[in-house]
């Protein structure tokens, strides 16, 4: 049996020279560190938004319930526009993401960010250098200039920046939907074999309240599920 999926190269490769004219459309003054300061081990990791939750562009964060908008910073780029009409599916926060040189993001897991549980992490990276490597469950991996590639970020990941350029990634959150399945499946997608939870309706982004909920009921067999949850969750 082939192994799941951990990244990508979806068919698309975009104008380099477009993406780094509308990174230069950018006011330098509006990158936001990012919020996860647990994993930024050294070096520079901030954010732009272009989509986001309030539609505001120092709003970086990944999930909400509200509706996700398109920021001012993304009135500013036509070519970023342009690629997110491109993708003919729902788009969450998008986000530029910056890594200086020598940062390092130290391992990590960002859970429900896999294409199984209904969110595709795509990177474009506007900037970068051979020696920026990601590395995903222990594998080592360049995400090339103009390309588009699915990093399932539900495994355990870290980034270096070893190069002397700052690392530059336009980061889509996606929904999946017919289209963009038909597209991962032709670049030879391998999904996981059985739902990691057990029940598909229960995945990264919602199983915490789930187990909240199954703790408030006291009952033995729901206490006893809400554990086999947990463990799963976070294993020992």
């Amino acid at each position: 049996m082939k192994q799941a999926t951990r990244y990508l190269r979806l068919p698309f490769d975009f104008d380099l020279a477009a993406l780094q004219t509308d990174l230069q459309r950018l006011l330098p003054d509006q990158w936001v560190p990012h919020y996860n300061d647990q994993a930024a081990d050294a070096g520079y990791w901030h954010c732009q938004a272009l989509r986001s939750a309030h539609g505001r562009s120092d709003d970086i964060v990944a999930f909400s319930n509200n509706q996700f908008l398109d920021t001012p910073l993304l009135a500013r780029c036509p070519y970023f526009r342009q690629i997110l009409q491109h993708f003919k599916c729902e788009t969450c926060a998008v986000r530029l993401m910056a890594l200086a040189p020598g940062g390092v993001i130290r391992e990590h897991t960002d859970p429900g960010t896999n294409f199984e549980d209904g969110l595709a992490r795509l990177h474009i990276p506007i900037i970068t250098d051979p020696d920026v490597l990601f590395w995903l469950d222990g594998e080592p991996i360049h995400f090339t200039a103009g390309g588009a590639w699915y990093m399932n970020a539900n495994c355990r990941h870290r980034v270096e920046n070893r190069s002397a350029v700052h690392r530059i990634h336009l980061v889509l959150d996606c929904i999946p939907n017919q289209w963009l399945t038909d597209i991962f499946n032709a670049a030879g997608f391998v999904a996981n074999p059985e739902p990691k939870y057990g029940d598909p309706s229960i995945t990264d982004a919602n199983v915490l309240e789930i187990i909240a909920e199954l703790r408030k009921s006291g009952n033995a067999a729901a206490l006893d599920l809400a554990a086999r949850l947990s463990a799963i969750h976070r294993p020992s």
